[in-house]
C-alpha cells in the first residue's frame, strides 16, 4: 500500500505551508507527493489536472490518497462525486486530514460484498458537508490573501494615527513649512492623520469649531470561527471587513476562534450582522457561537 499525498494552491503568490504543516502532523508513512503548479485553479475539474492525472496513473488498489483540507482537491458537490466515483472505481482510499469531511469515511466498503456502505446516508451528509466545504475553501483563499498581501509590504486595514509622542514634532516640522504629504511620507501614516494632527495649525482653522470627540481605543475580542465564517460571507462596510481581515486565526480542536481588534462601534456592527445566525432555523452550532460573541461584545459595554 503507497501513501499518496496531493497538493494544490490556487495562486502563484500561495504556499503549501499550511499543507506542509497538517499533512506533517498527519504522520503520513514514506508519503508519494504530486503537486500542482502553482496557480492550478480550484475551477479545473480534479479530473482534469495534471498532478492528479498522473496520480491516478500511479496509484494501485488499495492505496491510500491523502490531501490536508477538501477544497485542495474538489471544489463542490460535483467535483465530489466525479472524484469519489473514481476512487470507488479504482478501488483507492482517500483521507482528509482537516477541515470539511475529516472525520467521514468516505470510500467504506461492505466486507463481504465489497459494496459502499450507507449509500443513502453518505449523500445526505456529502450535501450537508459541502457549507462547510465553501466555508473552509472562502476563509483560507482570506487567510492565503492576507499572507499575499503581506508578502509585498501591505498589512491591510487602516494606517496607523500619529501618535501623542510624535504629534509635537510633527506640528513643529509643520510650522517650519514641511508639507502634509512629506510628514505622511516621514511618519508611515496618512495624510488624514497629519492634517488631524495639525488641524489648528492650518489657515481654514475655525477657532469655535466644536472639538471631535475622542477616539475610541481598539479592543481584541475572541470571535468563535463559525461567526467569523458567517460574517466572511456577508456584505460588510470597510471597517468591518478590515477588522476581520486583521483578525489572528487560533486553533481549537476542529474549529477556531478569531481574534479581532476593533473599536467597540466596529465589534457592535459585526454583531449584528450576524442577527441571522440566533433564528429558530439556523443550526445550532451556530445560534451558539453567535450568543458567545454577544456575551463578550456586552462586555464593553461595562
Amino acid at each position: 500500500m503507497a501513501n499518496l499525498v496531493y497538493k494544490r494552491v490556487s495562486t502563484d503568490q500561495q504556499s503549501t505551508d499550511r499543507q506542509n504543516l497538517v499533512l506533517t502532523g498527519a504522520g503520513i508513512d514514506e508519503p508519494v507527493v504530486f503537486e500542482e503548479e502553482a496557480g492550478t485553479s480550484s475551477r479545473l475539474h480534479p479530473l482534469q489536472r495534471t498532478k492528479f492525472a498522473e496520480l491516478l496513473t500511479y496509484a494501485r488498489p488499495g492505496d491510500v490518497v491523502h490531501v490536508s483540507e477538501m477544497f485542495r482537491l474538489v471544489r463542490g458537490t460535483g467535483h465530489i462525486l466525479d472524484v469519489l466515483d473514481v476512487l470507488h472505481r479504482e478501488r483507492l482510499a482517500l483521507q482528509i486530514h482537516d477541515g470539511a469531511f475529516s472525520a467521514m469515511d468516505l470510500t467504506a466498503r461492505h466486507p463481504r460484498t465489497g459494496e459502499l456502505v450507507s449509500t443513502v446516508k453518505f449523500m445526505v451528509q456529502t450535501l450537508a458537508a459541502a457549507g462547510e466545504l465553501q466555508r473552509d475553501l472562502q476563509r483560507e483563499l482570506t487567510f492565503d490573501g492576507l499572507r499575499a498581501a503581506e508578502a509585498k509590504g501591505n498589512k491591510g486595514g487602516r494606517r496607523p494615527v500619529v501618535t501623542a509622542a510624535t504629534a509635537v514634532a510633527v506640528r513643529a516640522a509643520y510650522l517650519e513649512g514641511r508639507s502634509i504629504a512629506a510628514l505622511a511620507r516621514d511618519h508611515h501614516v496618512s495624510r488624514g492623520a497629519i492634517r488631524t494632527a495639525v488641524a489648528d495649525l492650518m489657515p481654514d482653522h475655525t477657532p469655535d469649531a466644536a472639538p471631535a470627540p475622542a477616539p475610541e481605543v481598539p479592543v481584541t475580542l475572541d470571535m468563535p470561527g463559525k461567526v467569523a465564517d458567517y460574517l466572511r460571507a456577508a456584505e460588510l462596510d470597510d471597517a468591518e471587513r478590515a477588522a476581520l481581515d486583521q483578525g489572528v486565526a487560533v486553533r481549537r480542536g476542529q474549529g477556531y476562534t478569531l481574534r479581532v481588534p476593533a473599536v467597540p462601534a466596529v465589534h457592535r456592527q459585526l454583531l449584528s450582522r450576524c442577527q441571522p445566525l440566533d433564528a429558530p432555523a439556523s443550526i445550532p452550532a451556530q445560534r451558539k457561537a453567535r450568543r458567545e460573541y454577544e456575551n463578550r461584545v456586552s462586555t464593553l459595554d461595562r
